[in-house]
């Protein structure tokens, strides 16, 4: 009776927290955009005590006793279907239930064992194939999170992480301090870009390039404290897109003939995701899409996907016992010029 009564006065007390002026305007929007699905998202994403979240293991300093805990608890690994590319060293553990671990605190000189994230985080890098010795440009990199993901996969010949905030970029230095061994950081550059000069500040330089791109971050924006803030937020949400094509056109032109990039937001807004992508495709000669349907079918035991119209897109969307995301992905390619 008394868990009971602490249980639902915590979840009131989250629940006051919601802004009731982003959620009004996610409403009106998602409900049009997502239809009977947005029901269950809205649940998941207004109660945190449902959240997910993984663990996802540091190869540089591996917690083989943190391991063998979480198997005897009922954790396992991230897509144990058969993904064209998903690289053995990189290892990701899930609860079925909300279950958070600590986060481990930075320490100098001594490497976190673990990073926990959003699994839904996990699909563009995924879809990026890194591959060992080439050269990859994260152009919105911070917290890092990603960043380090990438390095779970491949050893690359020279990463780039670019984040434009200088707070958000030490935040960004921290991270990879805390979980990269320091031969490794030689092969890594940070830097304070405007993202939408790199392009031409480094033309066709890269292999791969990955664009999470500052978006309307539904899980975040939906607990804003500062209600003002929010509407200021809401109200010039409709300029993301405007941002996002700039940072995209950017990467085009940093990214070598042939080569492959990978944009991701954590959004829900089809303004700021297929939109975004269409304008791309239809005003870029140099790029085509590729088909990425096949993840999702390999993912759907471990998430839900909304209906994108687009081969080249997936939407991951939070489900019950499945809540991971709001985490948009699209895929393209760089044609060779002739």
């Amino acid at each position: 009776m008394m868990l009971t009564r602490l249980k639902a006065n915590s979840e009131g007390k989250l629940a006051k927290q919601i802004c009731k002026v982003v959620l009004d305007h996610f409403e009106k929007q998602y409900s049009k955009e997502l239809g009977d699905a947005w029901s269950t998202t809205r649940n998941i994403l207004t109660s945190p005590s449902c959240w997910q979240y993984a663990v996802l293991f540091n190869r540089f300093n591996y917690p083989f006793e943190l391991e063998k805990d979480l198997l005897s608890k009922g954790y396992y690994t991230l897509f144990q279907g058969s993904l064209p590319y998903y690289p053995e060293s990189m290892k990701c553990y899930l609860s079925r239930t909300p279950d958070r671990m600590p986060s481990q605190r930075h320490q100098m000189r001594n490497l976190k064992k673990y990073y926990l994230l959003n699994a839904a985080s996990l699909l563009p890098v995924l879809a990026l194939e890194l591959r060992d010795g080439e050269k990859v440009l994260d152009l919105c990199a911070a917290p890092g999170g990603k960043s380090v993901a990438l390095l779970q996969c491949a050893y690359p010949g020279y990463l780039h992480c670019n984040e434009f905030d200088s707070l958000r970029s030490r935040w960004l230095r921290q991270t990879l301090e805390s979980f990269i061994p320091q031969p490794l950081v030689n092969v890594i550059k940070v830097s304070e870009l405007d993202g939408r000069e790199v392009g031409d500040a480094q033309p066709e330089t890269f292999d791969k390039v990955l664009v999470d791109a500052p978006c309307s971050n539904d899980r975040s924006w939906l607990f804003s404290s500062d209600s003002q803030k929010a509407a200021c937020r809401v109200s010039q949400r409709r300029k993301l897109p405007i941002l996002q094509k700039e940072l995209l056109r950017s990467a085009i032109k940093a990214l070598r003939p042939g080569g492959l990039l990978v944009y991701s937001t954590c959004t829900l807004s089809k303004a700021e995701n297929q939109d975004v992508i269409s304008e791309i495709l239809n005003s870029c000669s140099n790029i085509v899409p590729v088909d990425i349907k096949g993840m999702a079918r390999t993912c759907s035991p471990d998430f839900t996907f909304a209906p994108t119209g687009q081969e080249c897109g997936l939407l991951v969307i939070p489900d019950k016992g499945k809540a991971w995301g709001p985490m948009y992905v699209a895929k393209l390619q760089k044609l060779h010029t002739v």
